[in-house]
């Protein structure tokens, strides 16, 4: 089970390095290119005052993070046990 879902784009450098630290720390998460689902690219909107910066992580509790560090999410995670 994904613990959020991380909104991205394809050619987005800051996405492709967080994967792969979240991937090294074995956190689990869904992935979803805005680019390909227009309804995602409003939930990142929503998130960001009408702009779709990415990563943005949605997370079970509705709240959200822009550009956040391992570290960031795994504190956001450990709120959620």
């Amino acid at each position: 089970m994904s613990s959020f879902t991380m909104y991205s784009t394809p050619w987005c450098g800051y996405c492709h390095r967080l994967k792969g630290q979240l991937d090294r720390e074995g956190i689990s998460f869904d992935v979803v290119d805005i680019e390909q689902h227009p309804e995602a690219a409003a939930i990142v909107e929503s998130a960001n005052n009408g702009n779709q910066t990415v990563p943005t992580l949605v997370y079970a509790d509705g709240s959200a993070q822009t550009n956040p560090s391992v570290a960031q999410v795994k504190a956001k995670l450990a709120t959620l046990v």
